[in-house]
């Protein structure tokens, strides 16, 4: 088959075979996406996008040998790898917010709306993210938790204080899933004047990439509730 120019190569990463057959079904259907290749473990990973070069992966968190998590984060240290969208289920919050400090720019419920699926390939293929609002919330209390990211409320606040009130129309629009593109038409700038202003968002609030910056965006409007206590 030939590709248009615009094509979004999409390559399937889960241990079901089914869910892989459900989606290749649906995403194969829709106008400027094609799947080109698919994977039952993260070990196939680097392999498959060498041989592939898809744009986005869609990335199963729970597989037998290589998990999502570890393939995610072995996909970043290489450089110039696609965009991760993790598939989760309602009990895996956790490991999204592992996923999250890997390098994935997006998550996803597994019985999330076609649309939506669709809607989040499109996204990340054009710089933007994507955040499922059912478990966003988990995450961020999860993150909360570690020292390191400080996306508790307060702490989402202090960082958010550094930015001039353009770069926090900037990073509300990140945290709103919207590309590049998008952000650049609603304020009236050049995609360029866009893609600086995020890289000296990131660096203000010590965030690493777009997921965790819209996480931090998130946590410092939203009353989080207390963390978890774990039994001795």
């Amino acid at each position: 088959m030939e590709e248009l120019p615009e094509t979004t190569r999409v390559a399937l990463v889960d241990d079901d075979p089914l869910v892989r057959m459900g989606l290749r079904a649906m995403l194969d259907g829709v106008h400027g996406i094609r799947v080109v290749a698919e994977a039952a473990d993260g070990s196939d990973v680097p392999g498959m996008v060498d041989l592939h070069r898809p744009h986005v992966v869609l990335m199963d968190l729970r597989m037998k040998t290589i998990d999502g998590i570890t393939a995610t984060q072995r996909l970043r240290e290489r450089g110039n790898s696609p965009a991760v969208v993790v598939l989760t289920t309602f009990d895996d919050h956790d490991l999204v917010a592992r996923a999250v400090r890997a390098g994935a720019v997006g998550y996803l419920l597994k019985h999330a709306p076609p649309e939506d699926i669709v809607r989040a390939v499109r996204s990340v293929r054009d710089g933007g993210s994507m955040l499922s609002p059912e478990v966003a919330r988990s995450v961020i209390t999860m993150l909360a938790a570690d020292a390191g990211h400080g996306t508790d409320r307060q702490a989402a606040q202090r960082r958010l204080q550094q930015l001039s009130a353009r770069e926090m129309q900037v990073a509300t629009a990140v945290a709103d899933g919207k590309s590049n593109a998008q952000i650049a038409a609603d304020l009236h700038l050049t995609v360029p004047t866009v893609k600086g202003y995020i890289s000296a968002i990131l660096s203000k609030t010590a965030t690493q990439n777009r997921v965790q910056l819209a996480l931090t965006v998130q946590a410092a409007n939203l009353p989080l509730p207390s963390p978890r206590r774990t039994g001795a």
